[in-house]
């Protein structure tokens, strides 16, 4: 009987069991056997098997298996725990989250034999150790006497109850930023107060001030940091000169989109008498106005970077620096870091300086300009574009023959009116002159980390070098790379996922769907195969590009990791030791961070445009789609014309019960057989669009 018991507590362990439901269970129907019942009960409670909750139940006794992690609501029935310590995600029904919500930090008692690698652990958290946030951002619904917010987030499953007197000034159907202040005892919803009214739902400043609070993103720089930017000079004395590398007699132009307003590097081309040609990568010299430890590089370091969404940028720095004294705006005299390269007619590197210059732009070019040159060989500084663009293709394909993978994936940008709203989605197109920019910058990067990780020692038997800032690619999970593999096959392509061979293989993939239907959900899936680059002290090499040594030079106005390669090459170029690696590596994994965040904000605002111009088509037109994903819930199909994403759910396909194959990316018909498979054409309507959740509920048409 104790071991009958015993696995039925176990097969129930996140559930107290009633004697009712023991005996209903157990089929006990003797005198005999409940009498046994109850003294198994009493011997497993005893022993410490089980225990006995204060309403008369029982279950499993929870064992001293801790485990700390965080916590990721994914619906409102339950939520996963991120940890460590556990082979598989430990799952917390939401009633034992003990008001815990996504993103914050728990401790977790896991339930009598959950460490089962075979099984998923559960469990029931114990204490909540650090709240992710306290801010959300939604609607607010007012009633008489009281009002509430939903929450915009999608793993927020509590709307958040808001008393009359922490308004503030919201109207019904405002965005806000509501702060929580406390849980009541009986209550499912928190308590909280108005902290900031974002304006009324669905006009465009509101929409995009609820994803800046959303992503905790700056709204304005403090005023001392203003300040601090507005004191600094912009005059260049002759004395700073004398101590820089003058280029100013050099032909030099920036390149960047026509809308750019922060230009943060220039190109100089020089021909040598050897018939060599001498070119400068010209970066602002942002370390000469940014100095350690002043409130300026604080304001830096806690932004990381530069964000940019669908109608702003929120910057780095100040606009009086990132606009005016740091941005190399033609026909002005500006200080620059620079990496200077003498290369041969094949574009191999014979030469090289770093240090810091004063240039002189002669010219500012938008992409469009540059192009123009390069294809019509006619316009204003022409001959200089096409020996420049020339290089770039000889450093591109050196590149690529070198291992780099070559990933072309379609971006999308807006024509916005004069309120904000979308009128068109564009593609962007890359042409030679982007990557003609693009090669000297990667030119840069790649020598600069080159030359530092060069001036180590040898010692102990091992070479070690000097602490340094480095922007790391690991090589692809294999797993996700073999089933990266398995779904290219279904469209007829190969991959050679063997560690020598997967890059060329890659590439040859990519240009082999270049204009086919699937070239796009094949581009995504081959990105989510690939590890994430991130800032790290650590000198490890560059997957993606092939690079042993690569750094992030060419970008200090919008990247402090950028700040801090520029100070530290100063510092070996001056001949000082090794820097402390604790302090710079805890610095690049905040800025790998806050870069995430900024993809991550990006993203969200380029979704909320793109449900906000299908909000605004006619809701009967008939689009052509194409598979992008498959779940148990749902299909998503990206629209072929708009590059906008959608979701049709499985609960909505009438014609047949449809069951989600996960080894092989597709739904199947129970009966009827049909499949849709990631890839498929499709043709779609959209049923409703959704700007607080921004997302696009699409139905099925044919398929």
């Amino acid at each position: 009987m104790k071991d009958r018991i015993r696995a039925l507590l176990d097969k129930n362990r996140s559930r107290a069991l009633s004697t009712h439901h023991i005996i209903r269970k157990l089929d006990l129907q003797s005198r005999k056997q409940l009498d046994a019942m109850e003294s198994a009960l009493h011997k497993l409670v005893k022993d410490g098997d089980a225990e006995m909750t204060r309403n008369g139940q029982f279950r499993t006794r929870l064992k001293a298996e801790i485990i700390e992690g965080r916590v990721d609501f994914v619906n409102s029935r339950y939520a996963f725990i991120i940890s460590p310590d556990t082979q598989q995600d430990a799952m917390v029904n939401a009633n034992r989250l003990k008001n815990a919500l996504d993103g914050d930090i728990v401790k977790v008692q896991l339930y009598g034999g959950a460490k089962d690698p075979d099984k998923r652990p559960e469990g029931e958290v114990i204490e909540i150790v650090k709240r992710g946030r306290t801010q959300y951002v939604g609607r607010i619904q007012l009633s008489k006497g009281f009002a509430f917010v939903i929450a915009d987030s999608r793993k927020m499953h509590f709307d958040i109850f808001v008393k009359p007197n922490d308004l503030l000034t919201a109207q019904d159907n405002d965005k806000v930023m509501v702060e929580i202040t406390q849980w009541p005892d009986r209550n499912r919803n928190p308590e909280g107060k108005v902290v900031r009214v974002l304006g009324p739902a669905g006009e465009n400043n509101a929409e995009i001030h609820s994803i800046m609070a959303e992503f905790d993103l700056p709204f304005e720089f403090p005023k001392g940091v203003e300040s601090q930017a507005r004191r600094i000079k912009d005059d260049i004395t002759e004395e700073e000169i004398g101590r820089r590398r003058d280029f100013r007699h050099i032909t030099t132009f920036t390149i960047d989109p026509f809308d750019a307003k922060d230009f943060d590097d220039a190109i100089s081309l020089q021909l040598l008498e050897n018939g060599n040609y001498e070119v400068g990568i010209h970066i602002a010299d942002v370390s000469h106005y940014v100095k350690p430890g002043t409130m300026l590089d604080k304001e830096a370091i806690e932004r990381a970077t530069s964000v940019y969404l669908v109608d702003r940028t929120i910057p780095m720095l100040p606009e009086r620096l990132s606009n005016e004294l740091c941005s190399l705006r033609p026909q002005e005299e500006k200080l620059c870091f620079s990496a200077v390269f003498e290369l041969d007619k094949e574009a191999v590197v014979v030469n090289e300086w770093f240090g810091r210059t004063v240039i002189y732009s002669d010219r500012r070019f938008t992409y469009e300009e540059a192009q123009e040159r390069i294809e019509t060989l006619q316009g204003d500084f022409a001959r200089e574009m096409i020996i420049l663009n020339t290089l770039a293709l000889k450093l591109k394909a050196d590149r690529f023959a070198r291992g780099a993978i070559n990933f072309e994936t379609v971006e999308v940008k807006f024509k916005l009116d004069e309120d904000g709203r979308p009128l068109a989605v564009i593609p962007k197109v890359r042409k030679d002159s982007h990557k003609l920019v693009e090669e000297f910058m990667l030119l840069a990067n790649k020598r600069v980390a080159e030359w530092v990780y060069k001036q180590g020692k040898k010692g102990r038997g091992e070479y070690k070098s000097p602490t340094y800032v480095y922007r790391i690619h690991d090589s692809p999970n294999p797993e996700k790379l073999e089933g990266f593999s398995a779904f290219a096959k279904k469209f007829g392509h190969q991959l050679n996922t063997e560690e020598d061979a997967v890059s060329n293989s890659l590439n040859k993939l990519m240009l082999a769907i270049q204009g086919r239907p699937e070239q796009n959900v094949l581009e995504t899936l081959a990105i989510r195969s690939m590890a994430k680059a991130k800032y790290s002290t650590e000198p490890e090499g560059h997957f993606g590009l092939a690079f042993e040594h690569y750094t992030h030079f060419t970008s200090p106005i919008r990247r402090y990791p950028d700040v801090m390669v520029h100070r530290l090459l100063q510092h070996y170029l001056d001949g000082g030791k090794s820097a402390e690696q604790d302090k710079y590596q805890k610095l690049c994994e905040h800025s790998s961070d806050r870069e995430k965040r900024a993809a991550d904000a990006e993203r969200a605002s380029i979704k909320y445009k793109q449900v906000e111009f299908m909000k605004l088509q006619d809701p009967e037109t008939i689009w052509d789609g194409l598979v992008s994903g498959v779940t148990e819930w749902g299909v998503y199909v990206e629209i072929v014309e708009t590059r906008c994403e959608g979701m049709a759910r499985l609960a909505d396909l009438k014609d047949d019960y449809y069951e989600y194959d996960d080894q092989n990316y597709r739904i199947v018909g129970k009966s009827n057989k049909k499949m849709i498979t990631l890839g498929d054409k499709v043709k779609v309507k959209v049923s409703n669009t959704d700007i607080d959740r921004r997302t696009i509920d699409l139905e099925l048409i044919e398929f």
